[in-house]
């Protein structure tokens, strides 16, 4: 196939990027890298059958040549991100979404929408399946992603039904592994850059709210497999092993050897206090569930971030200054 991937320089586009090449496909790769890193998609230029356009999908763009697949995964994606960018993340959402829509309709390609579990909100069902509708304040602080995310959804079933393009949402919850920004508030980048610098762990809350956390690798097979069927979803992706943050928090530290303290801060705003997912859907239709035990999935992060020791110091100073999402939403 050929296949375009919106936001593929970043963390999970380039990791897509990388897969579908691996396996014989062509790439045209498409990012303005306001969150991405030219360096995660330096690699992938020995191949051939990889395309790179420098390009803000929010915005009018040529794709030129045919294409089989649109995967749109272009958008902040972590709370420091988005909340800096909240108007750059609607229009993602939104116009992005709608652009892309629009080049797989002419192009009769296969479209894939990168949602999101932040569609559940704070839920009040727990675990989420895809037929819960979630939980979302419209107008706090997350909801630019939130409802970025929602309206990207809703566009996408509009072109489906009214229009005929294929298309396959997923839902992806926690997801972590390499390439992963040191300093881009993620809770695992965050426990992992705090621990290898000797820096205090930043717990918000008591730390009993919950995460479920899957490795990219299994991530991305999901993503694939949803790409190369013909299902629309929505569907979960994501580990529905459920751990708290303060269980996530002592692993890190046993696992890098660090003897940082853990700091305890108020809750932010809207901040989800159980996330766990059904994954139901995608066993059955895409034959998919997560491998990677989380403590595997952590070594090979850790060890990741631990060959980058300059890029952790600077990441740990811009931790200390509060340049990332450490910082309660307010």
């Amino acid at each position: 196939m050929r296949v375009a991937v919106t936001g593929g320089g970043g963390f999970l586009g380039s990791h897509l990027c990388e897969a579908l090449l691996r396996r014989g496909d062509a790439v045209v790769c498409l990012d303005n890298f306001a969150t991405g890193k030219p360096e995660n998609i330096a690699h992938l230029c020995e191949f051939h059958a990889f395309e790179f356009i420098l390009a803000d999908v929010s915005e009018a763009v040529q794709v030129h040549g045919p294409l089989d697949a649109v995967a749109h995964l272009a958008s902040p994606a972590s709370p420091p991100d988005y909340l800096r960018q909240p108007l750059q993340t609607l229009a993602v959402g939104s116009r992005g979404s709608e652009n892309m829509l629009r080049l797989a309709e002419q192009n009769n390609a296969r479209f894939l929408l990168a949602s999101t579990s932040e569609v559940y909100g704070d839920p009040l069902v727990h675990p989420q399946d895809e037929e819960y509708w979630g939980n979302v304040n419209p107008v706090g602080p997350r909801s630019v992603y939130d409802e970025a995310k929602r309206y990207a959804e809703a566009v996408t079933m509009a072109y489906h039904r009214s229009r005929g393009v294929d298309v396959g949402i997923v839902r992806i919850f926690n997801t972590y592994g390499p390439r992963m920004r040191p300093h881009d508030g993620r809770v695992v980048s965050s426990f992992i850059t705090q621990a290898l610098s000797g820096e205090p762990l930043t717990i918000y809350g008591d730390g009993k709210q919950t995460r479920s956390f899957c490795y990219v690798d299994d991530l991305i097979r999901g993503i694939v497999a949803m790409l190369d069927s013909s299902v629309t979803g929505p569907v979960n992706l994501g580990n529905p092993e459920e751990r708290t943050v303060l269980e996530l928090a002592e692993l890190v530290l046993e696992l890098t050897g660090s003897t940082s303290d853990i700091h305890y801060h108020p809750l932010p705003t809207d901040d989800p206090t159980r996330r766990r997912p059904v994954i139901t859907r995608a066993a059955e239709l895409l034959g998919w569930d997560p491998e990677v035990d989380v403590r595997q999935g952590l070594r090979r992060t850790v060890d990741w971030f631990g060959s980058r020791p300059q890029d952790i110091a600077l990441a740990a100073a811009a931790i200390r200054g509060g340049q990332q999402d450490t910082v309660p939403v307010p």
